[in-house]
């Protein structure tokens, strides 16, 4: 295995894990608040598919997916409380964009060699993402740190422990 293949497994493993947590949601359910304090489900699975796009954007211009228009402000941050459920998309529409911006990635990582991966990565996320590789590792991983809360969220909904 090489280091295009481990991401590639990384990423693979993330959005199966996801993909398992929102498999049995409603699309009323993607609006359930995992605590107080923390966002709806809906916001999240917005927040990982635009910030894939972004993050892949920065390595490789021109190869992350497009999204609809508006949807990466309506899951940034100012627009994290925002709790109107017509301002945000159907499960499968989140699932559409989640295989499509996953595809992208997936074909713009095999095109990085490890020389490639080894060379710095984008300057603001050089404390803590110094080289390209890094970027790729935080891309594949970043549905993990939010898995940590769907887990609550399927609780409070009564739906049965998956992992």
């Amino acid at each position: 295995m090489n280091t295009q293949d481990a991401i590639g497994a990384t990423l693979g493993t993330s959005s199966m894990i996801l993909n398992s947590y929102f498999s049995d949601l409603t699309d009323a359910e993607l609006m359930t608040l995992p605590a107080e304090g923390c966002n709806h489900l809906a916001w999240q699975l917005g927040h990982l598919i635009a910030s894939e796009c972004n993050l892949l954007e920065m390595l490789a211009p021109g190869s992350a997916a497009t999204l609809p228009e508006g949807f990466a402000e309506q899951h940034d941050k100012e627009h994290a409380g925002d709790d109107e459920a017509s301002k945000f998309c159907t499960k499968q529409e989140y699932l559409d964009l989640f295989e499509k911006v996953h595809a992208a990635t997936t074909a713009a990582l095999a095109k990085f060699s490890d020389a490639d991966l080894d060379k710095p990565g984008p300057e603001d996320f050089a404390n803590f993402c110094p080289t390209v590789g890094h970027v790729f590792i935080l891309i594949a991983t970043h549905g993990m740190m939010h898995a940590g809360q769907f887990v609550p969220a399927r609780r409070k909904l009564g739906k049965p422990v998956l992992f």
